[in-house]
């Protein structure tokens, strides 16, 4: 979907109109994908805009850039504090949140460590992810060709804009062949995750989940799922999930910033339960939701701002 501009971008620590936020063409992050990046969202609540689990997210970044022997130059305090301070300078009461960390304009090769560590935060306008009626009626996905990358290949517990390229396959492969999503395999055969969304699957009334050994992106919005269903009385077990799994499930759903929890009705062309979101979905869409939407948050996940 194209990104609506706003007024000002942060970068460096300053604000600067959205078509003045450029770098140089020789950077380093252009030549080797050396970025590391958050998805954030901030919504407007019934109790006033709020910034889902800000912290962790931002923990995160922290995390994946010390994988990549990366130190952000600023504090952690001092990014929540920009991101604050760039919605309020766009004027917007709900926002998606993209802080960029990446490697700048220094040395024209693969050794990363004499490039300057530069730092963007945007916001923009975002809808449904996965299309307009996805969250209500569910989607149509495939499994993908492409595999996640193998142990000692990537770390793919970074969220790093050079592990992309492979969503990126997925992502391409799926829409090509007409469904709106791809689920990848990790190395060994075995359920990882969507181009851009954990996943989650049900049978017998016990939620499986692709365990961190799987190749997996440790999503905020999973971690959030799977607090809401133990606290539900849901038996959630993260596993190596076989893909055949995926065949005979009785619910399917991704999780995710962006795709926030997103049914899934069929897979390869195999009707999930009766192709209808499943109750457990349902039960995890409404917890989530009154969270997001109206502001009931006994967890601590809302930043009001």
């Amino acid at each position: 979907m194209p990104v609506k501009p706003v007024e000002k971008i942060w970068m460096n620590g300053k604000l600067v109109n959205w078509n003045d936020a450029n770098i140089h063409v020789l950077s380093h992050v252009v030549h080797y994908g050396s970025s590391w990046f958050e998805g954030i969202r901030c919504y407007e609540t019934k109790k006033g805009s709020a910034i889902f689990r800000l912290p962790e997210h931002l923990q995160r970044l922290y995390d994946s850039t010390k994988m990549y022997y990366t130190e952000i130059p600023y504090s952690q305090n001092e990014l929540e504090k920009a991101i604050i301070e760039t919605i309020h300078a766009n004027k917007m009461k709900a926002c998606y949140i993209r802080p960029v960390v990446y490697r700048g304009y220094g040395d024209v090769g693969v050794f990363p460590l004499n490039n300057p560590v530069d730092v963007a935060i945007a916001v923009w306008e975002w809808g449904s992810y996965l299309g307009h009626d996805s969250l209500t009626n569910g989607i149509d996905v495939c499994v993908s060709s492409w595999f996640r990358p193998a142990p000692n290949t990537l770390p793919t517990m970074a969220k790093s804009g050079a592990n992309y390229a492979n969503s990126q396959l997925i992502k391409v492969e799926a829409l090509k062949m007409g469904f709106s999503e791809g689920i990848a395999l990790d190395v060994n055969g075995q359920v990882s995750e969507g181009s851009g969304e954990n996943i989650f699957v049900v049978k017998n009334g016990v939620v499986y989940t692709p365990a961190f050994t799987s190749s997996i992106l440790g999503g905020i919005t999973r971690s959030s799922i799977i607090t809401l269903l133990q606290e539900n009385g849901y038996t959630v077990k993260e596993v190596s999930v076989p893909r055949e799994l995926l065949s005979i499930a009785d619910e399917v759903f991704f999780t995710g910033t962006a795709a926030e929890v997103t049914p899934v009705r069929s897979v390869a062309g195999i009707q999930v339960g009766n192709g209808k979101p499943g109750p457990i979905t349902k039960k995890m869409q409404k917890l989530f939701f009154d969270i997001v939407h109206n502001g009931n948050d006994k967890h601590g996940w809302l930043k009001f701002i």
